[in-house]
């Protein structure tokens, strides 16, 4: 009786599986065949307040994708923690294709390795979707001395650690490029970190900090002002035609950047990420988006998933293997 008993149960227990397969089956299959997604506003989390390179390209894509999907994209600002807030408030949001986050490479590729009580994991908790380049600028403050990025590591090597610059925080790529132009070069630098980009600025033209290696989006409207005078920059860009690289200045493997990327919570149904990457494959070919992306000193990758996600993988090792050899630590 006990032994009847018990393979009833274990019967049960299969039919029940069996139907519990099947159900999770065709609602993922009714998720890849929905023809309305999305039927509601999606939002997209900014981990960075407003005014920045990640802010302006997440509100291309407001209008890019709300335009082509004929439904809202909701730009959702949550900074601070060098962009740990909005990346933990997404990571254990719904997968259900209508919450995304838009972050530099700071919370993406770079804070794993730097703090160590992160309540996401930035490789396992995101799917990658998109991303845009956006090259970093050596800036100085109009009527400096510094006349030219040799003027600069010249000044570096004859009074280390004399020369103030600034930066978003200790995690942020305005930070980790000089470092890099520190370890190539052997000049040292006097690091004031900010709580983002916009106090540095003030600083900056303040004459208090004494140059910047900001991204090219949200640097480009002081450069065009004359309020700033760049030196060199990471890649060489059509918006400074006059500006040599690093590269061409003799340091091609300066070679940090800031990036910004779309990603998804992980589970995400695989037919929105799809979708969404194709979408912004297929804008990246149209010249009005493309101008909107350019004018911002910002630069698309037409990549598909799985090499965009190689790409971060790759990024996030580079970062890392720079942290743990200059044993830089997080400041906040």
């Amino acid at each position: 009786m006990h032994s009847t008993q018990a393979f009833t149960q274990i019967d049960r227990f299969k039919r029940w599986f069996t139907v519990s397969a099947l159900c999770l089956i065709a609602a993922a299959n009714s998720w890849s065949q929905e023809p309305n997604w999305p039927s509601h506003p999606v939002r997209l989390v900014v981990s960075s307040s407003a005014g920045g390179g990640t802010d302006m390209y997440a509100r291309i894509l407001s209008q890019s994708l709300g335009e082509f999907y004929k439904q809202q994209f909701i730009v959702d600002n949550k900074p601070g923690a060098s962009g740990n807030i909005g990346a933990a408030f997404v990571a254990h949001a719904a997968a259900d294709g209508y919450t995304f986050l838009v972050s530099a490479n700071t919370a993406l590729t770079i804070n794993g390795s730097l703090y160590k009580n992160l309540s996401y994991d930035a490789e396992k908790d995101f799917t990658p979707i998109a991303r845009v380049l956006g090259p970093l600028v050596l800036v100085v403050p109009q009527g400096s001395p510094i006349k030219s990025f040799q003027d600069l590591i010249d000044w570096g090597k004859k009074e280390p650690g004399q020369l103030s610059f600034g930066s978003a925080g200790t995690g942020s790529t305005t930070y980790l490029g000089v470092r890099m132009i520190e370890e190539k070069t052997g000049a040292q630098f006097l690091h004031a970190p900010y709580k983002g980009v916009a106090p540095a600025y003030q600083d900056l033209l303040a004459g208090q900090l004494k140059f910047m290696l900001p991204d090219t989006a949200s640097s480009l409207a002081l450069i065009n002002s004359g309020k700033l005078t760049p030196l060199a920059s990471e890649y060489k860009s059509p918006l400074l035609p006059k500006i040599p690289s690093f590269a061409e200045l003799g340091y091609p493997s300066i070679n940090t950047h800031s990036s910004f990327s779309l990603v998804a919570p992980s589970g995400t149904p695989s037919a929105v990420i799809q979708s969404l990457n194709q979408t912004l494959n297929n804008l990246a070919q149209n010249k009005a988006f493309l101008s909107k992306l350019q004018d911002q000193g910002l630069m698309p990758e037409s990549i598909s998933l799985s090499a965009l996600s190689t790409s971060m993988n790759k990024e996030r090792s580079e970062y890392a293997s720079l942290i743990k050899r200059n044993n830089i630590e997080a400041s906040d």
